[in-house]
């Protein structure tokens, strides 16, 4: 199966928050609301300095995702 780069998600048990999934490497969650990413994968120490760039570019990526996705919404 295919999956998408990204996927929006919501749960009712945090009625104020938007969730973006980034299903491909490094993988994550991050809460829109409050800018916490919660990591899927386990960094080694030796490949930090350049997973932490990959994975900032990610998570620019997502918010811009979130920000296309709702401005379809609103179209």
């Amino acid at each position: 199966m295919t999956l998408p780069k990204f996927i929006l998600g919501d749960n009712s048990d945090f009625p104020d928050a938007i969730f973006v999934i980034h299903t491909e490497f490094p993988r994550f969650i991050i809460n829109l609301e409050t800018d916490k990413v919660e990591w899927f994968e386990e960094f080694d120490k030796e490949d930090q300095k350049e997973l932490e760039s990959e994975a900032e570019h990610a998570i620019i990526e997502a918010t811009k995702f979130y920000d296309s996705e709702i401005a379809k919404y609103e179209e």
